[in-house]
C-alpha cells in the first residue's frame, strides 16, 4: 500500500508552498487508495508553539485534507533516535564528538536515486561531509530523524519540494547504513512569484488562514494549488476535488517552477462563487459575515438571498459581500468621493435626482420592471440618455459606480431606502 506523509514544523503558520506539498501528498494517497500520514517535526522546542500546530491542523481540515492516523510527534521520539545513533557508533559507522554523534561518510562512493519527477540524480560522496546525527543538546538533526521516522512509519513515497533534493543523497547514505528500505522520492518544483523569484509574503506567501480571512473558498484554493505544477490536460481549469483525485498522479507533475498569481486565484474563486448553488452560497456568505461581526439586528435572510442572487456573478471573494451587506442593511456606508464628484455635483444633478425621487414616490408598484420603465420614460421626458439618470442614481443609493443591475438593487432596497438616499442629493 502506498503511504505518504506531510511533515510540517509548528514554528510558523501553514503557507501556500507547504499547503501545496501537503495537497500533492494527499491527492496521491487518495488517487492510489493509499494512506496520508501526518508527522509533526517539533524538535525545535524553543520555536515550536501550540498555536502554530492548531493553525496547521485547522488549515489542513479547512482544505479537506483528512489524515489517516494519529499524528506522530518527533519531540516524543528522542530516545529512539539516540538508540539508532548509538548503534551506528558501535558498528563504527559514526563517532562521538563531545555530546554530539556524527555519521562517517565514506568517500569515493556515489549516492544515487531515481526521482519520479526529475529522473536519475547522482552525487559523489566526496562532495558530502560527515553528517551530524545527534546534536550536543540531545536533539536529532533533520536528515537523521527524517530517515528513521519514514522507515518506521513505512512511508513508501516521499513527496516534497525541490529544495530538499540536496538532502536526499545524505539521507540515502543513512538509509543504507541502517539497513532500511529506501522509499521512492518525488521532488516537486517550488512555487515562484510573478517576478520569477522565490515566493515571498509580498507576492502571496501568506498563511492559509489569511486567505480564508480574505474570503477565498477552500475548493478554489485546492483547485488552484493543484494546477501549480500539474495539469489535467485539455486546458481544463475548474475541477472539483473528486475529479482531481481521479486524474492526479505525482509522475505527471512538471519539472519547472509554477508561478503564483493572486489575480488568477481571485478569478478562480469568483468562478466557484458564481457556480455555487444559491442556498449554499447564501449560507457561506452569512457565516462569513457572522465571523466578521458584520451582521446586525436589521439583517433579513430573505432579502439577503435576493442580494446574493444578483451579486454572485460579479463577486470574487466572500469579503466582497461585506460592502454589499452594508449597502442593503446599513444607513451609513462608504461613498466613492470621485464618483460623487463626477455624477452628483454637476449643476443639473440636484434637479435630476429630485425628479427621479418624485417619479419613484409615485409608482403604484415598486419592482424592477416598473422602476426601469419609469426611468426610461423620465429620461425621454427630460430629453436625456437613460445613463444620465442611472449612473447618478447608482452612486446615490450604493456609493459606487459598479455593482449588480441598478433596478434589481432598487427593488431589493425598497422604495423607502431608495427615496431617502436620493433625498441626500436633491
Amino acid at each position: 500500500m502506498i503511504r505518504v506523509r506531510f511533515a510540517p514544523s509548528p514554528t510558523g503558520y501553514l503557507h501556500i508552498g507547504s499547503a501545496r506539498t501537503a495537497l500533492f501528498n494527499w491527492l496521491y494517497a487518495r488517487h492510489s487508495n493509499g494512506e496520508f500520514i501526518l508527522r509533526i517535526e517539533d524538535t525545535d522546542k524553543a520555536r515550536s508553539k501550540e498555536e502554530y500546530l492548531d493553525e496547521i491542523l485547522g488549515s489542513l481540515r479547512w482544505l479537506f485534507m483528512n489524515w489517516d492516523e494519529e499524528p506522530v510527534f518527533q519531540s516524543k521520539r528522542f530516545e529512539i533516535y539516540r538508540r539508532y545513533a548509538e548503534d551506528l557508533v558501535k558498528r563504527g559507522l559514526a563517532y562521538k564528538e563531545g555530546e554530539a554523534i556524527i555519521f562517517r561518510v565514506e568517500k569515493g562512493k556515489t549516492a544515487s536515486f531515481e526521482d519520479i519527477i526529475h529522473g536519475r540524480i547522482e552525487v559523489s560522496t566526496d562532495e558530502i561531509k560527515d553528517q551530524v546525527l545527534m546534536k550536543s543538546d540531545g536533539t536529532p538533526t533533520y536528515n537523521f530523524a527524517c530517515v528513521i521516522d519514514d522507515a518506521e512509519m513505512k512511508i513508501t513515497h516521499v513527496i516534497r519540494g525541490d529544495d530538499h533534493i540536496s538532502n536526499t543523497p545524505k539521507q540515502i547514505l543513512i538509509y543504507n547504513a541502517l539497513g532500511f528500505a529506501i522509499p521512492r522520492f518525488a521532488h516537486i518544483p517550488l512555487i515562484l512569484s510573478t517576478d520569477g523569484g522565490r515566493l515571498s509574503k509580498r507576492h502571496g506567501a501568506t498563511s492559509i488562514f489569511e486567505y480564508k480571512d480574505m474570503g477565498y473558498l477552500p475548493e478554489a484554493i485546492v483547485n488552484y494549488l493543484t494546477l501549480m505544477g500539474w495539469s489535467p490536460g485539455q486546458d481544463r481549469e475548474i475541477l472539483p476535488p473528486d475529479e482531481i483525485i481521479k486524474l492526479f498522479d505525482v509522475k505527471d507533475v512538471n519539472k519547472t517552477g509554477a508561478t503564483f498569481d493572486i489575480d488568477k486565484l481571485s478569478w478562480m474563486n469568483g468562478q466557484y462563487i458564481k457556480d455555487m448553488p444559491l442556498d449554499e452560497l447564501v449560507a457561506r456568505t452569512e457565516n462569513f459575515l457572522k465571523e466578521k461581526n458584520v451582521i446586525g439586528g436589521g439583517f433579513d435572510r430573505n432579502i439577503w438571498r435576493g442580494v446574493v442572487s444578483v451579486y454572485k456573478e460579479r463577486t470574487r471573494t466572500l469579503k466582497d459581500f461585506i460592502g454589499v451587506h452594508d449597502i442593503f442593511f446599513k444607513d451609513e456606508f462608504e461613498y466613492d468621493e470621485k464618483a460623487v464628484e463626477k455624477y452628483l455635483k454637476k449643476p443639473e444633478s440636484k434637479n435630476i435626482m429630485s425628479k427621479c425621487k418624485i417619479t419613484l414616490e409615485g409608482l403604484p408598484k415598486f419592482d424592477k420592471i416598473s422602476i426601469e420603465g419609469s426611468y426610461r420614460k423620465l429620461a425621454d421626458d427630460l430629453k436625456l440618455k437613460a445613463a444620465e439618470l442611472i449612473h447618478p442614481t447608482r452612486v446615490a443609493i450604493s456609493g459606487k459606480t459598479v455593482g449588480a443591475g441598478l433596478f434589481d438593487m432598487m427593488e431589493l432596497l425598497g422604495r423607502d431606502k431608495v427615496v431617502k438616499r436620493l433625498e441626500r442629493f436633491c
